[in-house]
């Protein structure tokens, strides 16, 4: 089995996956519920007692969350009655525009986020990601991550709630300033204020410099006659939507995750957020997330051991909600307490997300054969470390493989030179036998079995290789590393596909000449004719594949040549 023939069998594989990935997302049935969720309010409502929540202009009274502290000391799920949870502000108008309540707009500027706080529920409403440009040639345009407004409507939020005066996202906090600058300093907090009753509580945002990680506490003060009694909640809006320069040929997973005890990690997608209920009622050890190409938000607790409850719903305007509540604190009267979480929004960068939280690195999704593509990728991060440029990296890292596999290859290139100084004979049965197929068959093996050839040899070490080809295309195609970096002359971006086709042309070249080398002569007419249009037809389709990939083929093609066509020179000189 020739190269054409492997590539031809990976590509076919891949768009298979690409289909069933797709068939799954659209087809599969709903997980079925005992009601169906009101499509007005913001979250859907956990497994046990469960209950529709009512569309209203003024907060509902919580239910409490029974629960023993014994229960609560168990690794075990622990089943708990309706908690509160938080309504939905605004809505879609005439206009198909969502409406959300507007205050003052905080600006908080470091050296890799550029955020916007509004003093309504101090929300996170727009960030920028200052390291990642649109587009190579305008660095000064920010990565629009999330937004307020549509198309790209994609906002963080985060309160308290309770049956006592509590702030949710509705509630209107005091600033100090409406800007913020990291400047020199390691970190800066922005500090929101809101009292009532006797109750004050500070919300306050902590940024660190070059980092991704945001630190979001609600610091509780109760300075009334009896008890508050609430707990926190964090929650991430978002409409569907496609991001910029996102390529509609490559998939990628956009939608939510979500990691609990016994799933690490669980995709999400947005038409399952209607009914998607998780299995157990509270978990710790758990983290929720909204997920693209190359970007990814999540909340994770302040607090490893603390029980969370997760939960998604869709509203009437199709905005898309994923988010968690705490358990329960209580706030003595002249007591404080302190809720803290974190909000990461940024890069997929592996090390970064083993740091913030378990598991949350599976957000970058090397597909089913991760086990293989994690060391591929950790390879890929040591050349780079290596050499300071992807593209030669991607280079070396080719020609290793190239290596490890060397004596499969050999294998299936002998096969092919042997099968290729028995071309006279195939010819002369195709032309003894015509269209008696049966015939030419048999005649076919009789020539096999003489001369001790397994037409099959050079096939089963290429099968070989497949996994590791797949695993190699999602890591060149998952890794934000890759997006928009240069290799060298006119290739400014290994994550796009070559500007000039330049790229493309070479490996439909390359696969050519491999079609020369390892022409199979057992093939009837019909069969090579098609073979001779594969590198045709595989120019056009890598014209809109990411240089990356295409430079990996091309190398890949190259190597490939010179192993083979020294290989079968070797065994026709011997021959003669």
């Amino acid at each position: 089995m020739d190269n054409q023939r492997l590539l031809l069998f990976v590509l076919l594989s891949l768009i298979v996956i690409f289909i069933w990935e797709a068939w799954e997302e659209r087809n599969l049935p709903p997980v079925a519920i005992q009601t169906a969720p009101a499509s007005g309010s913001s979250i859907a409502e956990p497994t046990a007692n469960p209950q529709i929540p009512q569309d209203s202009s003024t907060p509902a009274l919580p239910t409490s969350v029974e629960m023993s502290p014994a229960a609560l000391e168990e690794d075990k799920p622990v089943v708990a009655s309706t908690p509160d949870l938080p309504k939905t502000e605004g809505g879609g108008n005439k206009d198909g525009k969502i409406k959300l309540a507007e205050g003052q707009k905080i600006r908080v500027l470091t050296d890799v986020l550029d955020i916007d706080i509004d003093t309504v529920g101090g929300d996170v409403r727009r960030a920028f990601l200052v390291k990642y440009p649109v587009t190579p040639d305008k660095p000064e345009d920010a990565f629009p991550f999330m937004h307020d407004s549509l198309p790209r409507f994609f906002i963080a939020q985060s309160g308290l709630l309770s049956k006592s005066p509590a702030p949710d996202h509705r509630a209107v906090y005091q600033a100090q300033s409406t800007d913020y600058k990291l400047d020199g300093n390691e970190t800066i907090s922005v500090p929101l204020v809101w009292v009532s009753n006797g109750l004050k509580v500070t919300k306050t945002y902590t940024f660190t410099k070059g980092s991704y990680v945001i630190t979001v506490s609600h610091r509780v003060e109760n300075s009334g006659a009896g008890n508050w009694v609430g707990r926190e909640y964090r929650q991430f809006q978002r409409t569907e939507y496609d991001e910029p320069g996102k390529s509609r040929l490559l998939y990628t997973f956009t939608g939510g995750a979500v990691s609990m005890p016994g799933e690490p990690y669980e995709k999400i997608n947005f038409e399952d957020m209607k009914e998607w209920k998780p299995e157990q009622s509270y978990v710790k050890d758990t983290w929720v997330a909204m997920l693209q190409h190359y970007f990814v938000s999540a909340w994770v607790p302040g607090k490893s051991d603390q029980s969370n409850h997760i939960y998604t719903k869709t509203t009437s305007d199709q905005r898309y909600i994923l988010g968690m509540t705490s358990d329960e604190q209580t706030v003595s009267s002249g007591q404080t307490a302190t809720f803290d979480s974190t909000l990461y929004i940024g890069p997929k960068i592996q090390k970064t997300l083993e740091q913030v939280a378990p598991n949350l690195n599976l957000t970058i999704d090397f597909g089913w054969l991760y086990f293989v593509a994690q060391p591929l990728f950790w390879t890929l991060q040591q050349l780079h470390d290596l050499v300071g440029n992807w593209g030669w990296s991607i280079i070396l890292l080719t020609l290793i493989i190239k290596l490890m596999f060397f004596p499969l290859s050999n294998a299936s290139y002998r096969s092919m030179a042997h099968m290729r100084k028995l071309a006279p004979k195939f010819q002369a049965i195709r032309e003894r036998y015509g269209d008696d197929r049966q015939r030419m068959s048999q005649a076919t093996m009789e020539i096999y079995k003489k001369e001790k050839v397994n037409p099959l040899s050079g096939c089963w070490p290429m099968l070989v290789q497949i996994p590791v080809f797949i695993a190699l295309y999602w890591v060149l195609l998952e890794s934000v590393e890759l997006r928009q970096a240069s290799f060298m002359l006119w290739l400014t971006d290994l994550s796009a596909k070559d500007p000039y086709y330049v790229l493309p042309v070479l490996m439909g070249i390359s696969m050519f000449v491999q079609q020369k080398l390892s022409a199979n002569p057992s093939l009837d007419p019909l069969q090579q004719k098609i073979m001779q249009y594969l590198p045709l037809i595989f120019t056009l389709f890598f014209m809109l594949f990411p240089a990356g990939l295409v430079l990996y083929w091309v190398v890949n093609n190259v190597l490939s040549i010179a192993q083979q066509w020294y290989i079968t020179r070797k065994i026709e000189q011997a021959s003669k």
